[in-house]
């Protein structure tokens, strides 16, 4: 975990208050002739002080949670500084021309 967290994860720490964490933007795009494009997937690693996930209303110390498409939000309220870490999955074509591939996500965390 703390190879992920400090090498592959962009992270940022989540002060108290309440926030709404969603994909603003990003696509995959293989390199290939193909013209499809990949909805994003992030999976996010909450941990370090005491978040409640609006959706399951558990206080945990740690948790994860994964952001499938645009439309997906996680509404967290902090009760303790917390670090989000995201980490982004590239589903498509698993293995196959990963020199090729351009991508990039945008995630937004906007407190409310």
């Amino acid at each position: 975990m703390k190879e992920l967290q400090d090498e592959v994860s962009v992270s940022m720490i989540l002060e108290p208050g309440t926030y709404i964490i969603r994909i603003e933007s990003g696509i995959f795009s293989s390199g290939t002739n193909s013209d499809e494009e990949g909805e994003p997937i992030v999976l996010l690693w909450i941990y370090g002080g005491k978040v409640i996930n609006q959706k399951t209303n558990v206080e945990a110390q740690t948790t994860w949670s994964s952001l499938n498409g645009y439309d997906d939000t996680l509404t967290l309220n902090v009760l303790e500084a917390s670090t989000l870490c995201a980490f982004f999955f590239d589903t498509r074509l698993s293995g196959v021309y990963l020199s090729d591939r351009e991508t990039e996500i945008t995630l937004t965390a906007v407190q409310i």
